[in-house]
């Protein structure tokens, strides 16, 4: 079971509980956006409106940038989650469709009077997955904790966001329709962004503060958006959660990926087929992302940006830190034990031997440095760790914490304001086995420790935990800086230190934590897997 499954599996029986109300226009706040007037609803003291079409079904301009919606005239209900985009995997609870531009808003009272921060939310799932409807994205809690606006978004993925069809729509002699859809799904959190700076202020949000967070996929989208030219201006802050993006797909693998997925649809690449693809039914669609990648050479066919040269320009953290955001506050995180939700699956990772261990390692730290080296290294830094506790620190350190500190160190290089964490705070459902996985900060960035979710139980230190992370990120919103009370001093990431906030219960700055990790993966190039 991978990550994303986990996540919408065990969280889909939650978020199902939580029946829309039916539609009652009157009854529940009213407010009106630019095309149109919406009512919410109240739930836990705050007012709630659950999927704002911010977009045009996507369906009538498949693999094309999203457009704005149509103006309505009657009162638009905003009672229940918007469908999410076409996915493999477990169902969302909400449905799927290719008209999945809508989002979500909390707020503690939807009136300019006041202006809260904006806290704007991009689900995980890397591009091919996931819904700003999951259970553990309910913005209830974070609002009323931090009087803050809370929005969560949905937006096309994988073929339907990311399958880059320009260069075969050049060699058929096209007409540049299909110039944007290796970055659709970009183009369209760009616009949800937009709706934001347009609207949000009518919901009691402030559009001159607005801070975009995500965990994992959500993350990456951040990283990308950073070094965008269409999305400069629309955000202030920035959080990535255990989710990187230092390079992009270039358009070679991109259209080798391409090629691939027509072939398994069994179509051609001249004009004719191209204009079939726009037709095909999506369930066919969906089915050809099970494809083995071409570039990786396993797994299912990789969906995510492009330097296309019309939406992106330059990879999101190579060879540098983009300039256009220089001066936007980023906090870039991690888990302690990434890995162990992605790895944890197989019991056999539990029971390795010393001997079994090297040949191990490779595949799932995904740099090109001799194993042997590695479990040397792992067992004079850390002699009580045994060959399934180095399986799955190396795996972290190699494949998941890497693209971080690139980007901490360009950030740094760049002296734009950046803080780093590292969770250490362990799942509470066991400890033991998960550590500090992969996901454990969502429930504790938006306080819903009481979400059923297989790293979280709602005892007194998982919400000890969420006091403090939730916290840092509202004074994050409202301020530029993570600091409060709860916290010692947190210094920003500089080279000469790399202070580290590590969060636990008893959060402590550190400096430089896992160096020697660090520097025994930094003397080996890094490309991220999928670009």
């Amino acid at each position: 079971m991978n990550r994303r499954d986990a996540l919408i599996g065990l969280t889909a029986s939650a978020a199902a509980a939580m029946t829309p109300v039916p539609s009652r226009a009157a009854a529940g706040p009213v407010v009106t956006t630019a095309a149109g007037r919406v009512s919410g609803q109240m739930k836990g003291g705050v007012q709630v409106f659950l999927g704002l079409r911010y977009g045009q079904d996507t369906g009538l301009r498949r693999f094309q940038p999203p457009v704005k919606p149509e103006p309505w005239k009657d009162i638009a209900a905003a009672d229940h989650y918007g469908k999410a985009a076409p996915q493999p995997g477990a169902p969302d609870p909400w449905g799927q469709s290719e008209d999945c531009l809508f989002l979500n808003v909390w707020t503690p009272e939807a009136s300019p009077k006041k202006l809260r921060p904006v806290m704007f939310y991009i689900h995980g799932g890397a591009y091919s997955g996931g819904s700003g409807g999951d259970a553990l994205y309910d913005g209830t809690n974070l609002a009323l904790r931090g009087d803050v606006v809370v929005v969560t978004v949905n937006h096309r993925l994988n073929v339907f966001g990311y399958l880059y069809l320009a260069r075969l729509e050049k060699q058929a002699g096209g007409d540049r329709t299909l110039a944007y859809s290796g970055n659709c799904g970009q183009l369209d959190l760009h616009m949800a962004l937009e709706w934001v700076r347009d609207n949000i202020r009518n919901f009691g949000g402030d559009p001159n503060c607005v801070m975009v967070f995500g965990q994992s996929g959500g993350g990456a989208k951040i990283a990308t958006m950073m070094a965008t030219l269409q999305a400069r201006g629309l955000f202030h802050r920035a959080v990535t959660m255990s989710g990187q993006q230092v390079t992009a797909s270039g358009p070679g693998n991109a259209t080798v990926r391409t090629l691939a997925c027509l072939k398994t649809l069994g179509l051609g690449t001249d004009a004719d087929a191209l204009a079939k693809l726009r037709t095909l039914p999506v369930a066919d669609l969906v089915a050809a992302l099970k494809t083995t990648d071409p570039v990786i050479g396993k797994g299912g066919v990789y969906m995510g940006p492009v330097l296309d040269e019309t939406v992106l320009f330059r990879h999101p953290f190579w060879p540098d830190a983009p300039e256009q955001s220089r001066a936007i506050p980023m906090i870039i995180g991690n888990t302690h034990d990434e890995t162990r939700a992605f790895l944890s699956g197989n019991p056999k990772n539990y029971t390795l031997t010393w001997d079994e261990l090297p040949g191990r390692l490779p595949d799932d730290y995904r740099i090109d440095i001799d194993p042997y080296l590695v479990v040397e290294t792992y067992r004079k830094l850390y002699p009580q760790m045994s060959p399934s506790d180095v399986f799955f620190a190396a795996t972290t350190a190699g494949r998941s914490w890497r693209g971080a500190v690139e980007e901490l160190e360009a950030r740094a290089r760049q002296g734009a304001p950046t803080w780093t964490y590292q969770v250490n705070f362990r799942a509470p459902t066991d400890p033991v086995k998960y550590g500090a996985p992969h996901t454990v900060d969502i429930p504790l960035a938006f306080h819903n420790t009481q979400v059923p979710y297989v790293y979280m139980k709602d005892t007194p230190d998982a919400r000890a935990m969420a006091d403090i992370l939730s916290d840092a990120f509202i004074a994050f919103a409202r301020t530029g800086s993570p600091q409060t009370a709860a916290l010692p001093e947190w210094k920003p990431y500089s080279l000469d230190k790399r202070e580290t906030m590590l969060m636990d219960v008893k959060p402590e700055l550190a400096s430089d934590p896992r160096g020697d990790e660090r520097r025994l993966f930094a003397k080996v190039p890094f490309i991220q897997q999928g670009t």
